[in-house]
């Protein structure tokens, strides 16, 4: 009997709660013609009052304001459009992907690539020693840090615009699309010289008015993942650069921070298909900065390339044991090739089985 009861109030506050949902909307519709506000703090406060004043229990009055609360947000959002609510960077606002093209390496069209380079550029030689190298093995997509973010003040920064100008001379010289980091806002116009593709590393993924600069670029932007960023805030930083009209953008999963210390950061290999369900945007996954460690690439690189991802980002040097930073998780070149030769392999088996699927 008494679960009769409780079914039949059940349905009684389900169909007043989608009353009062109708009604909400009606409002919405009024306001919209009008040209005021949605949200009205004033009428919120004097529902909340009118509640505390007429609450009999047994529930307590803040409990009752907080079921309350949810049900003003959820009719808030019922007098808002789907269309517009739905972000820019959403399958949602965009069903078909972008193809995001950088030197006739198209990413987002099914296509797998590898992005390789130096952790800092250091010297022209050491830049040109790894191009040849990836240019030995097909590649033309080379990262390179030019502006290095660092934890410590007094490690090495980088050499700023000389770094942007090294790694321009070796891509014209050996083909390569070059991927460098910009940090302030007031140096993406002057990158434009020098890069193919803008990133925006994973300290930087909210900093806002630099979000908003590369936005306003006709430059494709390669966004990294900020270190305990969740995915929704990680696509809000690309809305950012989205909504200022730049829609190149380039997500890459780059590891977050957790309590394990077997790894520098644990990749988060789950985002690669939610982010490419979520959004239209492609996908890459760095490797190097994920796991921290030489032994882990290999086996972290298929299994990204096994779940869909769009491109592979790991550091090359030509001798690790003296680089200016991230020493021990760069591979040299004996290594790097050995690492093509089996991510290669592997990603021709998994080209094979998608299209046969």
């Amino acid at each position: 009997m008494l679960r009769s009861k409780i079914e039949k109030t059940t349905l009684e506050i389900l169909e007043l709660l989608n009353e009062r949902g109708e009604i909400a909307q009606e409002i919405g519709k009024q306001k919209e013609m009008q040209g005021v506000k949605r949200f009205d703090p004033v009428q919120e406060r004097k529902l909340l009052d009118l509640i505390a004043a007429n609450n009999k229990g047994p529930f307590e009055t803040s409990t009752v304001q907080h079921i309350f609360k949810q049900i003003f947000k959820a009719s808030l959002e019922l007098q808002e459009d789907d269309n517009r609510k739905a972000l820019l960077v959403s399958r949602k606002k965009k069903p078909e992907n972008t193809v995001v093209s950088v030197l006739g390496q198209n990413f987002g069209d099914g296509s797998q690539h590898f992005i390789m380079g130096p952790c800092a550029v250091e010297s022209y030689d050491q830049v040109k020693t790894v191009a040849q190298a990836m240019k030995k093995q097909g590649l033309t997509l080379m990262r390179g840090g030019a502006y290095k973010p660092r934890s410590s003040p007094y490690d090495f920064q980088g050499l700023g615009l000389e770094g942007l100008k090294i790694l321009k001379q070796v891509g014209k010289e050996e083909g390569m699309a070059i991927i460098s980091e910009i940090l302030n806002p007031n140096d993406v116009e002057t990158a434009l010289d020098y890069v193919d593709v803008i990133q925006i590393g994973a300290r930087n993924m909210q900093n806002f008015e630099l979000l908003k600069e590369a936005g306003k670029v006709n430059k494709p932007i390669l966004l990294k993942r900020g270190l305990s960023a969740t995915i929704e805030e990680f696509m809000y930083a690309a809305e950012y650069i989205a909504s200022q009209g730049n829609n190149q953008i380039i997500l890459c999963e780059r590891g977050i921070r957790t309590y394990e210390k077997a790894t520098r950061n644990t990749l988060d290999i789950s985002a690669v298909p939610i982010l490419k369900k979520e959004t239209h945007l492609p996908v890459v996954v760095d490797v190097t900065h994920s796991t921290g460690r030489k032994d882990l690439l290999l086996p972290c690189a298929k299994a990204a390339l096994a779940i869909g991802a769009d491109a592979i980002m790991a550091e090359v040097h030509p001798d690790p044991a003296v680089a200016l930073s991230d020493s021990a998780q760069q591979m040299d070149i004996n290594e790097f090739n050995e690492f093509m030769a089996e991510a290669k392999a592997f990603a021709n088996v998994v080209q094979s089985a998608t299209v046969n699927n």
